[in-house]
């Protein structure tokens, strides 16, 4: 629920509110561009503690020690028996927010004005919160028009968002203030059909004088930053540096979330020590078994904790405080290695409500290839998040100390002491390579090759960024791999399990043997959603050997060829400064949002013969 000005004006999901809403993000209402306000302004009375201890320490690495909870956006209770009452104070429960871009457009005199200069009137519906709107009140075209918010904004990569400066626009440094009105020539749209004029001394300007296309530099508008941070309601202390751009109301690089992911991997293999890691929230801040029995008596333990004395239960909480006091802060890269842990030996991995391990066999003729396949029944992922950029996303950064943090926007005005997050459950089908197969084939001149070609054009694509140092943090020819390979197979998947590309994600374990930890080599292809119960085991019913094993030979079978050949076999990542080599979107690109790497070091050669390469080929079937 979103709330303006103590108004209602709609709803959204709680998983939403990280990935596509989060704070700083603009929401389409119906009537209202409405931005989500920062942490300051979040009421969490009423949310919900995640207990995820090392997603936590990750996401403290990021901010510091003193994030200490991770909690769900707030979310009214609701009664499936009744309506709520919107008098009622739990229906003003949920995520502030603020009317923004604050300039309005009247669609009926075109009258352009911001909020403040009191033309516009807000009108909302306790009953129907999407009926939220502006009205102009005095228009002289029509009686008490919707008014729409403005189409345009300034923006810069340091994340800062401001009203864009119409007055400026249309008199420059004149002090004229009077009213503008917006025309529009046409119906395409264009900036250039786009004038905006003043009404008492008649001057105008076309609105693509405001962005970087204009043909004639001499007209272009360059307004200054004013280190507007609209969603904490204040300006970022200093002079901004960096160059400001205008930006569409609608536009796709408004917002981009940074945001840390983990699977929950249960800790205990008993029952006790999963009930304590499943109620972690209430009992972190034990003291001793006298304060179990004060639970018990106002009934904040429930009934499972009804089989366990206060002595055990207090022995299993002190032995939990122990470990986490020995728990360092963790990169996000690190979040991988305890997962890698369990998926790789699933015999022995612990079962809880959340998470469920089924050893499958190998299909037939990928036993050279593959040491095991494991169907994860259940799983819960949760997600954090920690900031937010615009203009730039920051894909391109592999690494969390990488990150320029000159180009992040905080959550809040201080450093905050919890972050939100949301939790899904899901399934998915885990895939191990055998070590030894990976070697031999790590041991071709023609593979080794390719890894060079693949290490040149990563850094050459760093240096293009200014990323230093433009050779670190190459995954390896590994990674191309494994990388490929799941990208194949999630697109042949998604034809019969039942969900679309984009509800299938993917997480690659890729690590050579000379690290510390060991070798990985695997991938995770999972699905997800915010309901309780999770998904409906679409996707874990193809990763029983028969049926595995069909969709890994079509999917191979579908990379030998594509519909762009020869241009897309021939492509070489050092010709255009990408990082692909054989792929495109016909054959190999999958939605960004299921992509961790934004379908870059894929190259369809390492799977399979194509008409361009056949020295590459790690599955060569006998």
């Amino acid at each position: 629920m979103k709330m303006l000005k103590k108004h209602p004006v709609g709803e959204v999901r709680p998983s939403q509110l990280l990935l596509s809403y989060g704070v700083g993000a603009l929401m389409d209402l119906p009537h209202i561009s409405a931005l989500i306000m920062g942490l300051d302004d979040w009421d969490i009375t009423n949310s919900r503690e995640i207990s995820e201890e090392r997603l936590l320490n990750a996401v403290q690495g990021a901010l510091g020690s003193q994030v200490a909870r991770l909690y769900m956006p707030p979310i009214p209770p609701s009664s499936a028996n009744a309506p709520q009452n919107p008098f009622d104070s739990q229906a003003r429960i949920g995520v502030p927010v603020s009317p923004f871009p604050r300039w309005m457009l009247c669609p009926a005199c075109r009258l352009l004005a911001p909020m403040d200069a009191g033309y516009f009137e807000l009108k909302t519906n306790p009953f129907q919160p999407d009926r939220a709107r502006y009205i102009h009140q005095n228009c002289n075209k029509a009686r008490q028009p919707t008014v729409l918010p403005s189409r345009f904004m300034i923006a810069c990569e340091g994340g800062h968002l401001d009203d864009f400066p119409h007055h400026e626009f249309v008199h420059g440094a004149l002090a004229c203030k009077s009213t503008l009105r917006l025309y529009e020539n046409g119906v395409t749209g264009e900036p250039s059909d786009i004038i905006i004029k003043c009404e008492i001394c008649s001057q105008s300007r076309p609105m693509s004088d405001a962005f970087r296309s204009s043909e004639d530099e001499d007209k272009r508008f360059y307004p200054t930053c004013r280190a507007r941070r609209p969603h904490l309601r204040d300006f970022e202390p200093g002079e901004c540096k960096h160059e400001t751009r205008t930006v569409l109301l609608s536009a796709s690089n408004n917002w981009f979330p940074l945001y840390y992911s983990t699977l929950s991997i249960p800790a205990a293999i008993d029952t006790l020590g999963q009930l304590v890691e499943a109620h972690w929230s209430k009992l972190q801040n034990i003291a001793g078994a006298q304060d179990i029995a004060t639970l018990r008596r106002l009934g904040m333990l429930g009934e499972h904790f009804a089989l366990y004395s206060d002595e055990d239960v207090w022995e299993k909480i002190a032995g939990r405080k122990e470990g986490s006091q020995e728990m360092k802060m963790l990169q996000p890269g690190d979040l991988k290695q305890p997962e890698w842990q369990v998926l790789s030996h699933p015999a022995s991995a612990p079962r809880s409500d959340d998470f469920e391990l089924t050893p499958a066999s190998v299909p037939d003729g990928y036993d050279s290839f593959l040491q095991q396949v494991v169907l994860v029944e259940r799983l819960r992922e949760v997600r954090a998040l920690t900031g937010f950029t615009r203009i730039e996303s920051l894909s391109d950064y592999a690494e969390e100390d990488e990150l320029p943090t000159d180009h992040i926007m905080p959550l809040s005005r201080r450093a905050p002491n919890w972050v939100p997050a949301a939790e899904v459950r899901g399934e998915g089908i885990f895939l191990q390579f055998r070590e030894d197969a990976l070697q031999q084939w790590l041991q071709r001149l023609a593979v080794q090759q390719q890894e060079k070609v693949f290490f040149e054009s990563h850094t050459q694509w760093r240096r293009s960024r200014r990323l230093v140092p433009p050779d670190a943090n190459f995954p390896f020819i590994r990674y191309v791999l494994l990388h490929t390979f799941a990208h194949a197979l999630m697109r042949r998947l998604t034809l019969e399990c039942g969900y679309t590309a984009a509800s299938i994600r993917e997480r690659i374990y890729a690590r050579p043997p000379e690290s510390d930890d060991g070798p990985m080599a695997g991938i995770l292809l999972y699905t997800s959603a915010a309901d309780s119960a999770g998904t409906l085991g679409g996707l874990v019913s193809l990763g029983r050997p028969e049926q595995l094993g069909w969709h890994m030979e079509g999917a191979l079978e579908d990379m030998r060829h594509c519909a762009s050949d020869p241009l897309c076999a021939e492509h070489s990542s050092r010709d255009d400064h990408t990082l692909h080599e054989a792929a495109c979107h016909a054959c190999m690109f999958i939605p960004e949002t299921s992509c961790e790497r934004g379908n870059r070091y894929l190259d369809r050669s390492v799977l399979v013969r194509t008409v361009e390469r056949d020295d590459l080929a790690f599955f060569k079937m006998q």
